[in-house]
């Protein structure tokens, strides 16, 4: 997938009110491969509805949201799941973990399926994310901050065209947020992939192609 485009997307909730003002709602907006985005937004803007807007995990939406021209609102399940596969990783902000398993076993569900990673390579993004000795911890009995690391990695055990991470830094002191950005730009580029990251405040210090205020 080369291209991502709303047009004049607006959260059905929003639909009444005047006083939107924003980069993307209402808008023409298109994102491409290959390049890196920040959307920063304030606490109740639809930040986490536009990823599962384009996820497609939501639907309550007016307006178009087209995938290289394509409307998405008459995708069948079997078109999702291909897309969600091969196209689209994402990090959720409430990072849907298990919290009974593991790190490793957390991550090794996805790269299970997709065969994706080599162990090696989780085991160095572990080492550099300093939770290598949290390997056989239950997720449980981590802090958020390594949580999310955790969940970072695991949305890099599969092929992706767009990373969406949503406020994937929230919870990390600098020197981990700085180490996760250079992880994510480092395999962002090796899949000539583009990121779309979120923040209310703190952010990823990356060379995005544009900052949208939401």
């Amino acid at each position: 997938m080369n291209k991502i485009e709303l047009i004049h997307t607006l959260p059905n909730v929003f639909q009444n009110r005047t006083d939107i003002v924003s980069d993307i709602w209402n808008q023409d907006v298109t994102f491409e491969k290959g390049k890196l985005y920040l959307v920063e937004a304030n606490s109740g803007t639809g930040k986490s509805s536009l990823c599962s807007y384009i996820y497609g995990y939501r639907h309550d939406y007016q307006g178009l949201i087209l995938f290289d021209g394509e409307d998405i609102s008459g995708y069948s399940v079997e078109k999702w799941t291909d897309i969600r596969k091969n196209h689209f990783s994402l990090l959720w902000q409430e990072l849907r973990l298990f919290p009974e398993l593991t790190a490793l076993e957390n991550v090794q569900i996805k790269n299970k399926l997709t065969g994706f990673q080599k162990k090696k390579q989780i085991k160095e993004w572990f080492e550099m994310l300093g939770i290598i000795d949290k390997l056989g911890v239950k997720v449980e009995r981590m802090s958020f901050g390594q949580q999310q690391r955790v969940a970072l990695i695991r949305a890099l055990c599969q092929p992706f065209d767009f990373l969406f991470v949503d406020e994937p830094i929230s919870h990390l002191d600098d020197t981990n947020a700085e180490i996760m950005g250079r992880i994510m730009a480092a395999e962002a580029k090796k899949q000539g992939a583009a990121i779309i990251a979120t923040s209310i405040g703190k952010h990823i210090n990356l060379e995005y192609e544009r900052v949208f205020n939401l």
